[in-house]
């Protein structure tokens, strides 16, 4: 009685999760659907062009910054990432790795506006010395995300490690093989489906984020044409203008979540294939 018990429990907490996320698409799409039939999806995918009070709602503008973003975090993130997955997982002592796992943890914990008022504070005036402009800018964003995913990506890469069974590096090395070769030439590409989905993880972050972006991109819904120019990601687009949108407006920007919420959902599909690639 008592393993029925719990596990209609368990089934009741996981119908719930299912429920919740069959209400947020419910919502999203029945609000947001109607607007872009209105405004029409080329001009509202492919529009270059945001003033809602001209009627102009393209969100390609949007749509590109939160790529160059989430790409400029990858580029700037995952190798440090890996390497210091690599570095924990098979090359730290046991000393320093007490005071290094605290501090990636530690590292995941700090809220996205505290991330976002270092780089508005140290980041931004950096860039406006050493290349000019206001400092607002993609690369600002980008050096910030590329913080921000660190933890996911080391943590998941470093776990997948050392879940390679311990005998393909003793193989190697009974091979002849150094200790760095027999790292990065076999665990590493056997841990690879784990070490994607931290990566796959990591673009759902950067992607995602807001409050940290919205301090230091400059918000100009514009394509930006440098790394050095200001950007509009979709997360931003929605927080900023969802507070006084009214009308056609207010819709257009559900249809922006719910656009930004079908790219989350590609994300996780990745993530699900990267983990069943491969199992029969």
């Amino acid at each position: 009685m008592k393993e029925r018990v719990w596990q209609a429990v368990f089934l009741l907490a996981a119908c719930i999760c299912i429920l919740w996320v069959v209400l947020i698409c419910l919502f999203l799409f029945v609000q947001g659907v109607p607007a872009v039939v209105r405004v029409g999806l080329p001009s509202f995918l492919g529009g270059i062009r945001w003033k809602p009070g001209a009627g102009l709602y393209g969100i390609a503008p949007m749509i590109l910054g939160s790529l160059y973003a989430a790409a400029g975090a990858l580029a700037l993130g995952v190798p440090g990432g890996l390497l210091s997955a690599v570095f924990m997982a098979r090359f730290c002592g046991k000393g320093l790795y007490r005071i290094l796992s605290p501090g990636v943890s530690l590292l995941a914990g700090i809220p996205s506006v505290i991330y976002g008022f270092f780089g508005l504070t140290a980041v931004v005036p950096l860039i406006r010395v050493l290349f000019g402009g206001s400092g607002k800018s993609l690369l600002a964003v980008s050096l910030i995300l590329g913080i921000m995913i660190l933890p996911t990506i080391i943590t998941v890469s470093e776990a997948a490690i050392r879940a390679v069974p311990e005998t393909c590096y003793e193989g190697a090395l009974a091979l002849g093989a150094a200790h760095e070769y027999a790292v990065f030439f076999v665990l590493v590409p056997a841990a690879k489906q784990g070490i994607t989905a931290g990566i796959v993880l990591g673009i759902g972050r950067a992607v995602g984020e807001t409050m940290a972006v919205i301090m230091v991109a400059g918000n100009q819904a514009l394509i930006p044409g440098s790394p050095l120019r200001g950007l509009r990601t979709l997360t931003a687009n929605i927080a900023l203008e969802m507070g006084y949108a009214s009308g056609l407006h207010r819709e257009v920007l559900i249809a922006t979540a719910a656009a930004l919420f079908v790219f989350i959902l590609g994300i996780n599909g990745l993530l699900s294939l990267s983990r069943n690639r491969g199992n029969p």
